[in-house]
């Protein structure tokens, strides 16, 4: 008797389960018909277009570039005399005019020199103009009076040397400038060639040193125009209108930067090489190397090095740190992602590969 109740109550509650199932299946369907119908009768919905008209423009590609701003003109200034500083007018920061005194070493004893070689030559002016009369009165002979002369002469050429040394001494602004950090004071004693500051020009136009991609660089030309925003604290700062006054001449449309391409020339002979070398010595299975090659070749880099010579990249590998007992380990690879470390390659093979390797 419980085992049939048991049955009839499993019964029941699964015709429940259905009954509610089937109520809520109806109950989705009517409202799926009901959406059916209402959106049917739904106008269609309106879009709006805006209509212009096409106008012709020049379309020019553009690109940023982070660069340095150089002054037109800027040097260092260095004393060319060794002295004590008498006066040393160097303030950091500050914009000087030209022929501005800077720096003036003491020259007192140049001084000194220049008023005894003025009264030198005084007194040498007054021989010649006596000796010169006297000579009219044919009272002297030609050589006196050359004499004369001379002594004249070398006396003035005294006095210029003196007041040149007295003007290398003090040192002036060649041009309009800014002057750098300066740890020049007054009793200073300088050597010569010491450094005294730096002067960064300060004119109306200044240059913009900046670096650009190789297939940027090979559509730029001189008189192109540039925009400059200077970096500083406001935010949509106006740009500066520029424009290209010269290019790099390292700068090659057809290649990379030579520096670029010297070093893409030895890295990608590098691996081309080393997977040959354990294709040789059964390391690695035949078919690495030209894998290799094919993927450098894709990219666009260069697969061999022919302006390499095999014989000195042997001796320079030679020099590697990577020897033990006199002896070039190598770490070649096995496969793509694994290498195989400390292993000894012939020198016959190493310069058959090489020699493959370089040739054009």
């Amino acid at each position: 008797m419980s085992s049939s109740r048991g049955w009839v109550g499993s019964i029941v509650l699964v015709a429940i389960v259905l009954l509610l199932g089937g109520s809520l299946a109806a109950w989705k369907y009517t409202s799926l018909r009901k959406e059916a119908a209402s959106s049917a009768n739904q106008p269609e919905p309106i879009e709006s277009v805006t209509a212009a008209v096409a106008t012709k423009r020049d379309y020019n590609p553009t690109t940023t570039s982070v660069g340095t701003v150089l002054a037109l003109r800027s040097i260092t200034l260095r004393n060319e005399l060794a002295g004590t500083v008498h006066q040393a007018r160097l303030v950091p920061g500050q914009v000087v005019e030209a022929g501005a005194l800077l720096v003036a070493l003491d020259v007192s004893v140049e001084q000194a020199e220049l008023e005894a070689e003025q009264a030198q030559a005084a007194l040498a002016q007054t021989t010649l103009n006596r000796v010169q009369t006297l000579g009219q009165d044919r009272a002297v002979s030609q050589q006196e009076i050359d004499q004369a002369l001379a002594q004249r002469d070398v006396a003035l050429a005294q006095i210029a040397r003196t007041r040149a040394i007295i003007a290398r001494k003090t040192i002036r602004a060649p041009f309009r400038a800014r002057m750098g950090i300066s740890d020049v004071h007054e009793g200073q004693y300088l050597k010569e060639g010491d450094l005294l500051t730096t002067l960064q020009g300060v004119d109306e136009a200044l240059h913009v040193d900046f670096t650009v991609a190789q297939v940027v660089a090979a559509g730029l030309k001189v008189g192109d125009s540039v925009a400059i925003v200077a970096a500083g604290d406001g935010v949509g700062d106006a740009p500066i209108p520029a424009r290209i006054v010269a290019i790099d001449a390292r700068v090659d449309p057809a290649e990379t930067t030579p520096h670029e391409e010297h070093l893409l020339e030895r890295l990608t002979m590098l691996e081309n090489t080393l997977a040959r070398l354990a294709e040789r010595l059964g390391l690695a299975q035949t078919g690495l190397a030209d894998r290799i090659l094919r993927v450098v070749t894709r990219v666009g880099l260069p697969a061999r090095c022919p302006t390499l010579d095999p014989e000195q990249i042997r001796l320079l590998m030679s020099t590697d740190k990577k020897k033990a007992q006199g002896r070039l380990k190598f770490a070649l690879p096995k496969q793509v992602g694994e290498v195989v470390w400390g292993l000894d390659v012939a020198d016959a093979l190493l310069r058959q590969v090489l020699k493959e390797a370089c040739a054009p």
